[in-house]
């Protein structure tokens, strides 16, 4: 089995320009995730996939891989797709580029999700972390996700699910973190299928692949890490990475 990551990198962003090109202690933020990545040990190849040549030559200069994208692309799946589209892999990793504090258990724990998986049933895996905090579960920012009994992904929603009707009952709250490991053909029917109105509505990729019915095995990790997403999160990442 082949397994790549592919790390998509996109130059502007709407809550924070440029934020993959921000400083983290003597590299960018972009450098320091496709570093991580690759010290995992469990990728064939890994791969920054970007519209930016100043993140292109950025990736180059610091001895890594980049695929320059030739089209326009409304998520990191579709930049990814394109990348992959003529390469014999069977499972690629799609790591955001603004997640420094990858792991190796996590992700080893989304790779042996497609080992176990003989049948070939399931066509994405995903991590999910548990919070408490009342405030980050009704952040926006915050992409919820419920899953049933054998840990499949039912919905995600940037609102809190399940919503607290009822306080008496102790349900978990997850956090989707922002992971994905993709069957190549799984991949492949994302590109093609065109978005939907929940998708659109929540801004949340991971939705299209419910609408049509794919199956996503969500893989539980007690590692939070930090997601670069304001100027204050880099404040925090700069304070942890120390």
């Amino acid at each position: 089995m082949k397994v790549i990551s592919m790390i998509p990198a996109r130059y502007q962003a709407s809550r924070f320009p440029a934020k993959l090109m921000q400083d983290l202690e003597g590299k960018p933020v972009i450098v320091r995730t496709m570093e991580a990545a690759t010290e995992t040990g469990l990728f064939d190849a890994v791969f920054v996939v970007t519209d930016s040549k100043i993140i292109a030559e950025t990736i180059e200069n610091a001895g890594g891989q980049y695929i320059m994208s030739q089209r326009q692309h409304e998520s990191g799946s579709d930049r990814i797709a394109e990348a992959v589209e003529d390469m014999d892999v069977d499972i690629i990793i799609n790591v955001q580029g603004d997640e420094p504090f990858i792991e190796k258990e996590s992700l080893a724990k989304v790779i042996q999700v497609f080992r176990e998986d003989e049948a070939e049933e399931i066509d994405l895996a995903s991590l999910m972390t548990p919070i408490q905090n009342w405030d980050e579960i009704e952040n926006p920012n915050t992409v919820k996700v419920i899953v049933d009994y054998e840990g499949f992904a039912l919905y995600f929603s940037r609102s809190p699910i399940p919503y607290p009707r009822d306080e008496s009952v102790n349900a978990p709250y997850f956090k989707h973190k922002g992971i994905y490991a993709f069957r190549k053909r799984a991949l492949m029917d994302f590109q093609r299928l065109p978005m939907k109105p929940l998708e659109a509505k929540e801004k949340i990729e991971a939705i299209r692949f419910l609408e049509y019915g794919k199956k996503i095995k969500m893989v539980e990790t007690a590692v939070t890490g930090i997601e670069i997403d304001t100027p204050e999160d880099l404040a925090k990442a700069r304070k942890a990475w120390k």
